[in-house]
């Protein structure tokens, strides 16, 4: 299978972490120019080193900037055209999540929710997408959640934020028709990310098991649907992305990719 994705530019938000760090690492791996993105430029040298002791010859660009603000999206916008060449991928991961009761769930944290999980992919795609358009090649990817679909109330805010960025990478993907650009979402399920481990971490704390006992019991108890049984690693949801962002998924666009262990029953 050819993904042709040697010397592309890549771009990641939100990858110095989790599912973000695991879709640099395996787009690093291509060949692919991959700009590493976080908050902090520590927090990007960590990474940009992480990767490197994985695969030494990644090629590795690091643009500190907080996208889920109007302002740092402009920012990172105009630091990534500096580079002076066309992004051919851009992979929105940058995401935010919290299990929290609807009663108790503020107008902030609506707001932060969507201006994180939502709008950085909003102000972003209207940045780079037309310029694809112009060239007739790119890909768009939004890493969005089966609970975009099957909609979590014990987090809605987050589940709303998903269902929204899974209808945006559809409409955005009719406006490509007849071109070389594609623009497909990413419904990753419940990922053993460093957020995911905290929280079944403070679970543990309560009930006094391990953390594999609660591991478990998270999918007997609230996920008895799934037919993995499992977390997913980061590394699985990333392949996906990175088979998508390739030339051998050229055929697919205005997609909704599972990559949720069989959580969704319904069949489409």
């Amino acid at each position: 299978m050819e993904l042709n994705l040697r010397d592309k530019l890549v771009v990641v938000t939100g990858s110095t972490s989790g599912i973000g760090k695991a879709i640099a690492l395996k787009f690093a791996k291509t060949g692919a120019h991959v700009v590493i993105n976080g908050r902090s430029e520590e927090t990007i040298q960590s990474t940009i080193k992480d990767i490197k002791a994985e695969h030494a010859s990644a090629q590795l660009i690091g643009i500190a900037g907080d996208v889920g603000s109007s302002e740092g999206t402009d920012a990172f916008c105009a630091a990534v055209d500096a580079l002076k060449r066309p992004l051919d991928v851009l992979v929105n991961n940058v995401g935010i999540f919290a299990v929290k009761d609807f009663w108790d769930i503020t107008d902030d944290d609506w707001q932060h929710t969507f201006d994180v999980n939502f709008f950085s992919n909003v102000r972003l795609c209207r940045h780079f997408l037309k310029p694809m358009l112009e060239r007739n090649q790119g890909r768009i990817l939004l890493i969005a959640s089966e609970a975009g679909v099957r909609v979590l109330p014990s987090m809605l805010h987050y589940s709303v934020s998903k269902t929204a960025q899974i209808s945006l990478a559809h409409g955005l993907a009719r406006l490509t028709a007849g071109t070389g650009v594609t623009v497909n979402s990413v419904l990753a399920g419940p990922t053993w990310t460093e957020g995911v481990e905290k929280y079944i971490a403070g679970i543990a704390t309560k009930t006094g098991r391990s953390n594999e006992e609660e591991a478990k019991a998270y999918f007997t108890q609230t996920e008895p649907g799934s037919l993995l049984q499992r977390f997913l690693r980061p590394d699985e949801v990333a392949s996906a992305a990175v088979f998508l962002a390739s030339d051998a998924a050229s055929g697919i666009n205005g997609a909704a990719q599972r990559v949720e262990g069989g959580i969704i029953e319904h069949m489409f």
